[in-house]
């Protein structure tokens, strides 16, 4: 059996069988990066298997050390709360570590450039088009703080404007910023989703982008994503490592 501690995606699951099925893509994507790294994906909701059936098979199996990463982009409700409250009810032979959130990284600005680049912008254009970074949203001041802050470093990069807007819990929506970035002037609008999988807060981002001139995918499988995972299991284990003296 490895000694790595196996790496136990939790995403939040949906109705939508399009979000299970993306999560799974980013998931191979990840295993292809790293051949021998068991890789397993759980949910709190609606989809399967559950986080907890799975941490309760693994537990089954003999499986000792675990590393769980919540597929989210920023540290609000899900990772504060509810992914520590099913890891505490995990069986007690299981030592889990709890990576952070995947948000904000540089990795993930790559990400959305790749997206914008995939619906077919150019570097020509950047100094013309405004972004609309669509976050799901939230209603923690915390997590939407830190959208904002992903925004204005977006803007660095030589876009005519970056501007943020949210498909819940916080305003404005994306077809507000959409407005709001053709009345400053912008040639050209694009709306980049901030969200990992296809649901229905994407689908109201989809929907509020109706006057902008091109929409990206959402993350998704993406190889900055798939690599970003790497990163922060290998930072969840850094601690065990240090102790055996790796």
């Amino acid at each position: 059996m490895s000694t790595q501690p196996v790496l136990l995606v939790i995403a939040h699951g949906s109705r939508d069988p399009r979000h299970a099925a993306t999560v799974h893509a980013l998931v191979e994507r990840v295993r292809s990066l790293r051949p021998g790294l068991r890789v397993e994906t759980g949910f709190l909701d609606f989809s399967v298997p559950s986080v907890r059936g799975l941490l309760e098979s693994l537990a089954a199996e003999g499986v000792r050390d675990v590393v769980a990463l919540p597929l989210l982009l920023t540290r609000a409700f899900h990772a504060k709360s509810d992914i520590p409250a099913v890891l505490r009810e995990a069986p007690a032979r299981l030592r889990i570590r709890q990576a952070e959130v995947l948000g904000p990284s540089p990795l993930l600005l790559s990400a959305l450039e790749r997206r914008l680049s995939e619906a077919g912008l150019t570097p020509a254009d950047r100094s013309s088009t405004g972004v609309v970074l669509a976050s799901a949203g939230s209603s923690d001041p915390a997590a939407i703080a830190v959208v904002r802050g992903v925004a204005r470093e977006w803007r660095r990069t030589g876009w005519r404007a970056v501007r943020c807007a949210f498909a819940s819990a916080s305003l404005p929506r994306t077809e507000d910023a959409v407005r709001a970035l053709r009345a400053l002037g912008c040639e050209r609008v694009a709306v980049a989703p901030y969200v990992l999988a296809p649901g229905f807060l994407p689908d109201r981002i989809a929907r509020g982008a109706a006057e902008a001139d091109l929409l990206a995918e959402v993350l998704g499988p993406a190889p900055e994503v798939a690599r970003l995972l790497l990163r922060r299991y290998d930072a969840a284990r850094r601690p065990a490592l240090a102790a055996l003296g790796a």
